[in-house]
C-alpha cells in the first residue's frame, strides 16, 4: 500500500498530468505535493480547491442529509466516508479531478490531480485516482 509520495508519484504517470497533491479540506493544508501548481503555488492551489471541497462535501445539494446519519455526516445510511466521491472542474486548458479519500480518522482529504487538457485522460485519471485513494496509507 503507498503512501502519500508514491501516491503522488503513480498520479504523476498519468497521461497528461501537471500536478497533483494530497490536501485536507478542513484547514486547506497540502499534505503532499508532486509536479506543478495551476497558480505556481501548491499552498494556494491547496486553500482554493480545500474551498470548492468543502462545499460539495458539506452543502446538501451535493450531499443531502438523512435520518440515519453515517459517521462522515452524509450520503446514505449504513455509508462510511465522504458523501461525494470525486469532484470534476474543467478549464479551456486543463481538467482538475478532485478525489475524496476515505481515512480511518476523519475523512477530511482527498487527492487532486491537475491535467492538461490536450494530452490528459479524464475517465483514466478518474477510474486511477479512485484506485490510488483507495490504497493510500496515511502515515
Amino acid at each position: 500500500m503507498p503512501g502519500i509520495d508514491e501516491c503522488l508519484l503513480e498520479a504523476m504517470a498519468l497521461p497528461g498530468a501537471r500536478g497533483a497533491a494530497l490536501v485536507d479540506w478542513s484547514s486547506g493544508l497540502a499534505l503532499g505535493t508532486a509536479g506543478d501548481s495551476p497558480v505556481g503555488d501548491h499552498e494556494t492551489t491547496a486553500a482554493e480547491t480545500a474551498e470548492l471541497a468543502r462545499a460539495a462535501a458539506e452543502y446538501e445539494s451535493f450531499a443531502p442529509q438523512t435520518d440515519a446519519e453515517p459517521p462522515f455526516g452524509g450520503g446514505a445510511p449504513g455509508l462510511s466516508g465522504p458523501p461525494v466521491e470525486d469532484l470534476i472542474v474543467t478549464t479551456r486548458t486543463g481538467y482538475h479531478v478532485l478525489r475524496f479519500v476515505e481515512t480511518s480518522f476523519d475523512s477530511s482529504v482527498f487527492l487532486h490531480l491537475w491535467l492538461d487538457r490536450t494530452d490528459g485522460n479524464l475517465a483514466l485519471a478518474r477510474h486511477r485516482l479512485r484506485a490510488l485513494a483507495e490504497g493510500l496509507v496515511l502515515r
